[in-house]
């Protein structure tokens, strides 16, 4: 029994006070073998639990999203293979894209809160981008992807100002040298959570010269997350879009 579904029995006077609290810490989580299913997240978090697919085997990625699924009707899983796609049930619905590596089952539609605000520096960011963004748009939040917009040639960023300094949070996803939240740092309103990103040359160390560069942005306002954890930006844009 979902949670909303006990509350609703208890006001109704259908079940007793005791009755509700086995259930309820029932439902904290669920031991499906591999993995205990945390389905009370996003009553704590904002966010529902998100199943990190890299590291597991197919069989642990469907059995993990399909507990989920039937609790909550809709899922994610992220750094996702075909392998793993293909070990679904079909029955789940799952879609894979295999740009951002995410399976998403997702539920009945949404009105999307709110507006993120999605800025890559270059193509070669576009996988890690776009885990941020349908990362989001999973959550409930509304994301405006711009895209090829890096400082090598900056008038691409400036021509589309106007339409990001409106966002809730922006989103910076940049290799090389990182500089793009710098960038919008120091143009915009909203708060700017950097990206870096693998991308880049033999002195880019996969991405540790644009994490430096990103932690150490003059420019106030600008919060970083790991190497290319589009997901981490994701979550953090969406609890920023959430208060706004």
């Amino acid at each position: 029994m979902k949670t909303d579904d006990v509350l609703d029995a208890f006001a109704a006077g259908k079940i007793s006070k005791e009755e509700v609290k086995r259930v309820l810490l029932g439902n904290t989580f669920v031991d499906a073998g591999c993995a205990k299913v945390d389905h009370c997240r996003e009553y704590r978090t904002g966010g529902p639990e998100v199943v990190y697919c890299e590291g597991k085997t197919p069989e642990q990625v469907a059995v993990i999203m399909s507990e989920i699924v039937k609790c909550s009707g809709r899922a994610l899983g992220t750094r996702a293979t075909q392998a793993h796609f293909n070990a679904l049930p079909a029955e789940c619905g799952a879609e894979y894209d295999p740009v951002s590596r995410l399976i998403i089952v997702d539920g009945p539609e949404r009105p999307a809160i709110g507006k993120i605000a999605v800025v890559s520096a270059g193509t070669s960011d576009l996988p890690v981008a776009e885990e941020a963004a349908k990362t989001a748009e999973f959550l409930g939040s509304r994301v405006e992807r711009h895209y090829d917009c890096g400082v090598a040639g900056i008038h691409r960023l400036f021509s589309v100002m106007d339409e990001i300094i409106d966002a809730s949070a922006i989103i910076a996803v940049a290799g090389m040298e990182g500089a793009l939240p710098s960038v919008l740092g120091g143009m915009a309103v909203p708060p700017v959570i950097g990206v870096p990103t693998s991308v880049g040359y033999g002195a880019n160390f996969q991405g540790l010269s644009a994490l430096l560069a990103m932690m150490n942005s003059c420019a106030p306002g600008v919060g970083v997350v790991n190497i290319d954890n589009g997901f981490g930006a994701a979550f953090l844009a969406h609890k920023i879009n959430l208060k706004r």
